[in-house]
């Protein structure tokens, strides 16, 4: 036995929206035996295997397109206005899990958008959540992921500045500051969760205390790969994982300290599950 010190993060694990959601799911599926979800409910693979064991029914908007007369959760990434209009037209049940933080964004964004101001928004292509955020532009907005992608020289000398919720704060700033840097008068518009956004400060100091570092996450987790990194960035000997089955007893020394953390889309009995794991070396 190699006698590890094992400790799970108790900040790590679902932020409340994720938890919202899973819960909405739960109650529906115990009620019904099923439940359609449009897209993953949440970006851990471990997860919606559990859930779909319940009953819950993962579909794409192609999908949602032939469905008539059904219940339909929207997880908390949020979806754009065309998701309800098409609910109506096909007689759906929506389960709005959407997030109080994203829904709150997504007005914000609207009004804007009906002020005719010049929307730019920092966030990941093609991201569910920035999907539904470009909805409430009639997809008109700009959408950049690096301020590398944008031509500074060519934009507009006033516009106004949105984030994905999920996104580095600190980058956000850096970027605020580097348009008005280069003359542009910004309507800057600090959306980001900070129950998030605190995880990788929480998640810093917390990479510092142990020997090695087991991350656990699914790999579609956009938050997952950034928190990540951020622990190996103060612990090389991080080691990331999507289940307890890729933890390797060569990666440990006798008597290490070893800590546990994972994304916001992470689930504690998932983190659990490692632990046992490690308890066994």
């Amino acid at each position: 036995m190699m006698n590890l010190q094992v400790h799970i993060d108790q900040h790590s694990g679902f932020c409340f929206g994720v938890v919202y959601a899973i819960e909405m799911a739960e109650e529906i599926l115990d009620e019904q035996g099923y439940l359609y979800c449009l897209g993953d409910i949440v970006h851990n693979d471990e997860e919606v295997n559990r859930l779909t064991a319940k009953g819950l029914k993962i579909i794409n908007h192609d999908e949602l397109h032939d469905l008539v007369n059904e219940k339909v959760l929207i997880r908390a990434h949020g979806e754009p206005p065309s998701t309800y209009e098409l609910s109506i037209k096909n007689n759906l049940t929506l389960i709005d899990a959407s997030c109080p933080v994203v829904l709150k964004l997504q007005n914000r964004i609207k009004n804007s958008f009906d002020k005719e101001e010049t929307i730019y928004i920092y966030g990941k292509h093609g991201h569910a959540e920035v999907v539904g955020l470009l909805g409430q532009t009639n997809n008109k907005a700009v959408v950049f992921q690096d301020i590398s992608e944008l031509d500074i020289e060519s934009l507009p000398k006033n516009l106004t500045l949105y984030s994905q919720t999920t996104k580095s704060t600190d980058k956000f700033y850096e970027i605020n500051e580097i348009l008005k840097d280069n003359g542009i008068t910004v309507n800057n518009n600090d959306t980001i969760c900070r129950q998030v956004s605190n995880r990788d400060k929480e998640l810093r100091a917390f990479a510092e205390k142990f020997d090695k570092i087991v991350f656990v996450s699914g790999t579609k987790s956009s938050n997952g790969k950034v928190l990540y990194n951020v622990c190996k960035e103060k612990n090389p000997n991080t080691y990331f994982v999507s289940n307890q089955d890729q933890v390797c007893s060569t990666w440990f020394s006798p008597n290490d300290t070893v800590g546990i953390c994972g994304a916001t889309s992470t689930p504690m009995w998932l983190m659990e599950q490692v632990k046992a794991k490690l308890d066994t070396f």
